[in-house]
């Protein structure tokens, strides 16, 4: 499948936000279900948008497939970056796109940002446990984990910690 990565479009910001929640809630991923409060947070492209880098992964008719919130070194959407990292966060494919590359490059896309910035030594980000296909994905990008790293958001959820470190290009 033709993939093509590019910043979200406002008029995008509706769907990438269902297909984010519902990555999430599909997934099981939710402790409250359909209640959580985090769902506003997966949902609000527009601010993610406003306050970092989204960025889509759309196929050959410009349907959006899944997306990623980008956040260079400082930006408050990072919860776990250095200040000489970057960092990746809700990273969400659709259900009917999953397996035909969309996540992987996402991933891609956001190493080459941060690879672009100066500076930045590494790329990290946060996931659960049960987020298998993702950590599949990261292993195969090269990504390290890093579990002295590891953190609770809230009481009773884990998130794993990955990096990878960035060598300058030759």
């Amino acid at each position: 499948m033709d993939i093509t990565i590019r910043p979200v479009e406002p008029a995008e910001h509706t769907v990438l936000g269902e297909i984010t929640a519902e990555a999430y809630l599909g997934d099981g991923l939710l402790d409250f279900g359909a209640d959580d409060p985090y769902l506003v947070k997966l949902r609000d492209v527009p601010r993610r948008a406003a306050e970092a880098e989204v960025l889509v992964a759309a196929d050959t008719r410009g349907r959006v497939l899944g997306g990623v919130t980008y956040a260079p070194p400082g930006n408050p959407w990072c919860d776990i970056a250095a200040p000489d990292e970057a960092e990746f966060r809700m990273l969400a494919v659709s259900r009917e796109a999953r397996g035909a590359g969309a996540g992987e490059a996402l991933v891609r896309a956001c190493i080459e940002r941060a690879r672009a910035t100066p500076g930045v030594t590494g790329i990290v980000l946060s996931t659960q446990p049960a987020m298998h296909g993702a950590h599949r994905i990261y292993g195969r990008l090269g990504f390290v984990r890093t579990p002295e790293r590891d953190w609770n958001p809230i009481e009773d959820l884990k998130l794993l910690t990955y990096r990878l470190e960035l060598r300058p290009l030759v």
